[in-house]
C-alpha cells in the first residue's frame, strides 16, 4: 500500500510539473503573440508619430520614454479589454451603428455612486440606452470643481462616488450587458489642487514650466489683447494673480483651473499616460474636453492652433497602438467651419466623433421663431460632409445653450440684428415673448454686451413645466408631443443620438440649486438636478407625461435601430415643404426611404411632396398614406417609410 501511495505521489508530481510546463509554454506563446500584435500596431504608426512628436518637441529622449510607456500600458491592459480591442479592430466602424443610443448623466444625481449606478443598469437597458456618458467623476475639491472639470487627481475617483475598482467593476458589467462607457478627459487644465499645481506654487521650476507662470504683468497683458474671455461675467480675464508666489498663472476658465503648457513635452507625455491609465479601466469612448484651447501662442486667440491638431492626431495613433477599442469624442463647441477640421482627413484621422452643437442651438432657435429655414440650411451643410464624419447629436446636455448661430446669413436674408435676436431668444425661453410656454433661466448674462446663454431641461423648454404647474391637460398634450417631435428630429440626424438623464422621464427644471451656496451662482444646475426616481414608477403609464415620453422614445429607438435608412451610409437630404413652419428630412439606403416631417408651430398643417409618389407607411401607426395634403399635428411629427424592393 505504501509503495502504491508513493507511486501515486510521484505520478501526481510529474503531472503537475507537466501541467505547469504546459501552462508556462502557453503563457509564453500568448505573451509572444501579444507582443507581436503590439509591434505591428506600433510599426503601423511609428514613422508618423515620431515625425509629429519631433516636429513639436524635438526631444529624442522624451519620445523614447513615450514609446516605452506605450508598451507598458499595452502589456498591462486587462485580458478582457485586449479581447475587446481585437473585436473592435475587426469591426472598426462599430460606433457608427444606428443601434447606438447614448445617455449622459452625473453619477451622484442618477444613482448616488458607481455601485448604485451598477444596480440601475436594468433601467438603462429598459430605456434602450447602450452608451453611457459619465460626467466628470475624477477627484476634485468641493467649491473648486466647476462640475468636476477641475481635476485634482487623474487617477483617483471622487471619494463620494467610489473607487477605481468600482469603476472597473462597472465597466465589466456594462460590457457584459452590451453597454459602452464614455468619460470626460480634461486635457486643457488641472485643478489648482493638483500635485503639479501645488509644487508649482511653491516655486519648483520643473512644475511651474507645466503651466503658464509670469512674474512680469506685461506678458499676461499682451495675451489679453488677443485672447477672448470664456466667462466674462463670472470669471473675467485669462490670468489669475497668485499673491503668495507673486506670479500670474493662466486660467482661461476659472481661477482654480490652471491651463497646462503643452509646449512642454513632459506635459504631453504625462497626460497621455493618464489617458491610457483611464482607458485600461474599461472606457470605450473618451471625450476630450475643451480641445481647441490646449495650445497657447502669444499674439493669437489661443484657439484652434495647428499644434492642437498635431496633438489630437498623436492621441488618435496612441489609442490605436495601445487600446484600439477606445474612440475619441472631441468637444469643439464652435461653428461648423472650425468643428470639421477636428475629424482630420480620411488618411490621417483625428477625432472619431464630434458634437453637432450648431444643429442643437439652431433647433432651439427654430422653436422660438417657428421658422425652419436656418435649420434646413444647417442640416444641408452637415449632410454634404463625407459620410466618414460622424456626429454626436443632442437636444440638451449638462451645459448651457449658447446662441452660436449663422448671424451673417440671418442678417443678409432677414436683416436680423445679432444682439436683438439673442435677446429675443433668451426672452422667449424665459417665457417672456412670442407666446412662449418655455421656462428657462439665463447663464452668464453680460449686461454690457447684451449677450447671455440659456439653461433649462428639454421638458421645461417644451412647455411641460408650465402645463404641469397650471394643470392644463390640453397644454400638456401639446408639450409632450413637441418634446417627442424634437427628439424624433434629432434621431433623424446621422450619428449617435445622446439623451440627457431625466429627459426620458420629461423631468423639469430643479430650482433647489439656489438653496446650496456652492451652486447658487451657477444656473446650469437648473437642469442638473437629481433624477426623480418616483417619476420612473410611471414609465409604462401612458396616462402620464413620464409614460408617454419614455414609451415614445423607446418606440423611436427601436425604429431607428432596426431601419437601415437611419445608418451612417444613408443618403440624407432636406425637402421643400412649401411652409417655413415645417421641416422635412429624407433618408435612403438599400431600397428603404424614410421621410420625417416636423411641425414647429402650434397649428396643424398639411404638406404635399409632389416628387414622392406611391404609398408610404406611417412607421409608428402602420397606416398607409399618400404624401398629398398629409396632415401634420401641431408641434407633432410623422415618420413615413417606402420600400422599393431594391434592397
Amino acid at each position: 500500500m505504501k509503495d502504491f501511495q508513493s507511486q501515486v505521489c510521484v505520478c501526481a508530481a510529474s503531472a503537475n510539473l507537466a501541467s505547469a510546463k504546459s501552462c508556462a509554454e502557453m503563457g509564453l506563446k500568448m505573451a509572444k503573440k501579444e507582443e507581436t500584435l503590439f509591434q505591428n500596431r506600433m510599426t503601423r504608426h511609428m514613422e508618423e508619430l515620431r515625425w509629429l512628436y519631433m516636429e513639436l518637441y524635438d526631444n529624442e529622449s522624451m519620445f523614447a520614454e513615450l514609446c516605452q510607456n506605450l508598451y507598458e500600458f499595452a502589456k498591462a491592459r486587462p485580458a478582457a479589454l485586449k479581447k475587446r480591442d481585437l473585436e473592435r479592430e475587426a469591426d472598426p466602424e462599430w460606433y457608427k451603428s444606428n443601434a447606438l443610443l447614448g445617455m449622459m448623466m452625473y453619477i451622484d444625481n442618477f444613482a448616488g455612486n458607481l455601485n448604485g449606478l451598477r444596480e440601475k443598469l436594468p433601467y438603462i437597458q429598459q430605456a434602450g440606452v447602450n452608451l453611457l456618458h459619465l460626467m466628470p467623476f475624477l477627484d476634485t475639491v468641493p467649491g473648486r470643481s466647476d462640475g468636476g472639470y477641475a481635476v485634482a487627481d487623474f487617477r483617483k475617483v471622487r471619494s463620494d462616488l467610489g473607487s477605481m475598482d468600482d469603476l472597473e467593476k462597472l465597466a465589466a458589467v456594462c460590457h457584459k450587458k452590451g453597454i459602452n462607457l464614455c468619460m470626460d478627459f480634461v486635457m486643457n487644465h488641472t485643478s489648482q489642487d493638483h500635485e503639479w499645481a501645488k509644487r508649482a506654487r511653491q516655486g519648483e521650476g520643473e512644475y511651474m514650466s507645466r503651466y503658464f507662470f509670469f512674474a512680469d504683468p506685461s506678458i499676461p497683458a499682451e495675451y489679453e489683447k488677443t485672447v477672448p474671455q470664456v466667462f466674462p461675467t463670472t470669471a473675467p480675464g485669462n490670468f489669475t494673480w497668485l499673491d503668495d508666489c507673486k506670479h500670474y498663472v493662466m486660467t482661461s476658465f476659472y481661477p482654480y483651473q490652471w491651463d497646462l503648457n503643452y509646449r512642454n513635452p513632459r506635459v504631453f507625455n504625462e497626460m497621455m499616460y493618464h489617458y491610457l491609465f483611464l482607458a485600461n479601466k474599461g472606457m470605450d469612448m473618451i471625450r476630450i474636453d475643451a480641445v481647441p484651447y490646449i495650445w497657447k501662442e502669444l499674439g493669437t486667440d489661443c484657439r484652434n492652433r495647428p499644434q492642437v491638431h498635431t496633438i489630437v492626431r498623436m492621441m488618435r495613433m496612441i489609442g490605436e497602438i495601445v487600446c484600439p477599442n477606445v474612440i475619441l469624442l472631441g468637444e469643439v463647441v464652435m461653428e461648423p467651419v472650425k468643428v470639421v477640421p477636428y475629424f482630420g482627413s480620411i488618411d490621417k484621422p483625428e477625432c472619431h466623433l464630434l458634437y453637432n452643437v450648431t444643429t442643437m442651438c439652431t433647433t432651439w432657435h427654430t422653436v422660438a421663431t417657428r421658422d425652419t429655414r436656418l435649420l434646413r440650411r444647417q442640416l444641408d451643410a452637415v449632410n454634404a460632409l463625407p459620410k466618414e464624419y460622424v456626429f454626436l447629436n443632442y437636444l440638451r446636455c449638462h451645459d448651457d445653450i449658447g446662441w452660436g448661430l449663422d448671424y451673417e446669413w440671418l442678417h443678409q436674408n432677414f436683416g436680423t440684428d445679432e444682439i436683438l435676436h439673442k435677446r429675443y431668444l433668451n426672452d422667449y425661453f424665459q417665457g417672456f415673448a412670442g407666446n412662449s410656454t418655455s421656462r428657462g433661466e439665463l447663464y452668464n448674462d453680460d449686461i454690457a454686451s447684451g449677450d447671455a446663454r440659456l439653461c433649462g431641461t428639454t421638458a421645461s423648454l417644451c412647455g411641460i413645466e408650465k402645463a404641469r404647474f397650471e394643470q392644463d391637460h390640453e397644454a400638456m398634450e401639446r408639450a409632450v408631443r413637441f418634446d417627442l417631435a424634437l427628439h424624433a428630429m434629432m434621431f433623424m440626424q446621422t450619428g449617435i443620438p445622446m439623451l440627457y438623464s431625466g429627459d426620458e422621464l420629461a423631468q423639469v427644471n430643479d430650482c433647489s440649486y439656489k438653496e446650496e451656496p456652492q451652486k447658487a451662482d451657477d444656473s446650469r444646475y437648473l437642469h442638473r438636478g437629481r433624477l426623480r426616481w418616483e417619476q420612473a414608477e410611471h414609465i409604462h403609464d401612458l396616462e402620464t407625461p413620464e409614460g408617454k415620453i419614455f414609451c415614445g422614445l423607446h418606440a423611436l429607438t427601436t425604429l431607428r435601430g432596426s431601419s437601415p435608412a437611419f445608418g451612417t451610409g444613408a443618403d440624407v437630404w432636406t425637402l421643400d415643404t412649401g411652409d417655413n413652419g415645417l421641416l422635412a428630412v429624407g433618408r435612403y439606403v438599400k431600397g428603404q426611404k424614410v421621410i420625417g416631417v416636423f411641425n414647429f408651430t402650434e397649428w396643424e398643417k398639411t404638406v404635399t411632396f409632389p416628387h414622392d409618389s406611391g404609398e408610404f407607411t406611417d412607421m409608428l401607426t402602420g397606416e398607409t398614406c399618400l404624401l398629398q395634403d398629409l396632415p401634420i399635428p401641431a408641434y407633432g411629427f410623422r415618420y413615413l417609410e417606402q420600400k422599393d424592393g431594391r434592397g
